[in-house]
Formats: C-alpha cells, structure tokens, sequence
C-alpha cells in the first residue's frame, strides 16, 4: 500500500531546511510568517535573544474593525504586511531576513511581504 504524505509534513521539511540558513538577530531580526485556512499571522522575531519584537495578524485586525468580511484573504494578508512593517518601524526596525515558514512564495504570503515593503522595510 502507497502511503502518501501529508502537504504539512513536507512544509515542515522545507521549514527545518530553510531555518538552518536564515536567522534572526537584533541588527536584522526575521519576518516569519504563518498561514491558516481563514489566517495570517506575522512576527518579527530576534532569534539570539529569543523574543518577539512585534507581530500582526489578521485576527488583531479584524478586531479593530480594519478588515471587512468581504475582503479576499490576499487583500487582507497585505493589510496586515503593512500593519506589521509600520510596527516594525516605529520599533525602530528598517531591514528583516524574510522566513516564508515552509510555504511558496506566491498568494498571500507574497502580498503580506509587499506589503511590508511599501510601509518600508527592506529585505
């Protein structure tokens, strides 16, 4: 019998990869971000010091009333890039190491990274 893996154990592969390479510090901290089904999440993470700078998410929004219900998950995920690169900046943080988590760089994982670059951070 063929027993196929699951879509999540093979992002978590690609997740463990991806993370020997990119790191966070306090000089460029990682922009790491997480999708669900109804989602998004994002952080901005010093990986020596272990701790959250600050983080947004599609959730927190909603709550304040910035995201409509009609919206379509990619226009959200770019209302919340620009949350978290605004935050970011008031942080005092201009330049992140971007960590798709194991995802493609495509749909809302890409509109939540161009939207952290128009509200100013490099990567």
């Amino acid at each position: 019998m063929i027993i196929k893996e699951s879509r999540n154990s093979k992002r978590l592969e690609r997740h463990r990869r991806i993370r020997k390479r990119v790191v966070g510090d306090s000089a460029k901290p990682r922009l790491v971000v997480f999708r669900s089904h109804k989602h998004i999440y994002a952080q901005v993470i010093d990986d020596l010091n272990g701790k959250t700078i600050v983080s947004a998410s599609s959730m927190q929004d909603m709550a304040k009333g910035k995201i409509a219900d009609e919206m379509k998950k990619k226009d959200v995920a770019s209302l919340v890039g620009k949350e978290l690169g605004a935050l970011a900046l008031k942080a005092g943080i201009e330049e992140v190491v971007f960590d798709r988590n194991g995802y493609k760089y495509h749909g809302r994982v890409a509109a939540l990274a161009d939207g952290a670059r128009e509200a100013g951070l490099k990567f």
